[in-house]
């Protein structure tokens, strides 16, 4: 049996772990593979260094059970199609041919968190011509697109139960030191400041909407089609 594959897509280190931690982490639990793929190192934050950062990541991503974690060079606040790295983009999806690919929704404070979603959802597009030039790969079509919460906190189009494994998406989150934690000579941002109980106040509304103890909210880029009449899991 195909074992199912996820590419999830943030504009920085730690924005993936804060929309959808805990679905990555179930998938991964449940056999299927784990892509991220982060555009920015996120090198204009006000706190920590790159390198630091990058560690992050990478624990972050052990915690998750993530199967690789792919670092590209966007420029921070520079999130544009007519960048050389947006190539990259469109091989690594022809390599790793995802079934599911995630961006962020557009709707958020953050313009970087934009400016990623409608990148993503052109470089899935892309991917899949043929005569597209910049690859030498055999095109690849994902079967679906859909859109993770980071700051905002729209009406989801549906959820998954991350009720067992909020605890894996929280320690990945901490893993984050540097973005997280009030630390010696750091500058106060809205990541410091409680930032990871809000979280955690959206996973638990979203989980009483879904009846749940916890979940994560998610968009969809195009209608939801079934070939039966869906029942709600158990």
């Amino acid at each position: 049996m195909k074992k199912d594959t996820i590419l999830a897509v943030g504009a920085h280190p730690d924005d993936v772990e804060i929309g959808m931690g805990g679905t990555l982490a179930s998938h991964s639990q449940n056999g299927g593979h784990v892509y991220i793929c982060n555009l920015t190192k996120g090198e204009l934050s006000s706190n920590g260094t790159v390198e630091e950062r990058q560690h992050e990541a990478e624990a972050a991503a052990a915690i998750m059970g993530v199967k690789k974690r792919f670092q590209l060079d966007f420029s921070d606040r520079s999130l544009k199609c007519d960048d050389s790295e947006y190539f990259h983009l469109i091989t690594l999806i022809r390599e790793l041919q995802p079934d599911v690919v995630f961006a962020p929704y557009y709707e958020d404070r953050h313009p970087d968190h934009g400016d990623c979603c409608h990148l993503v959802k052109e470089a899935v597009f892309d991917a899949g011509i043929r005569k597209f030039p910049g690859s030498d790969l055999k095109p690849h079509k994902t079967s679906s697109l859909y859109y993770y919460f980071i700051n905002g906190f729209s009406v989801p189009d549906f959820f998954i139960d991350i009720s067992h494994t909020q605890k894996t998406k929280e320690k990945a989150l901490t893993s984050y030191q540097s973005q997280f934690i009030k630390r010696d000579g750091s500058v106060r941002t809205p990541l410091n400041d409680r930032y990871i109980e809000s979280v955690r106040a959206r996973d638990f509304l979203f989980g009483k909407e879904a009846g749940v103890l916890f979940a994560e909210g998610f968009k969809k880029g195009s209608p939801l089609v079934f070939s039966v009449v869906p029942k709600r899991s158990s």
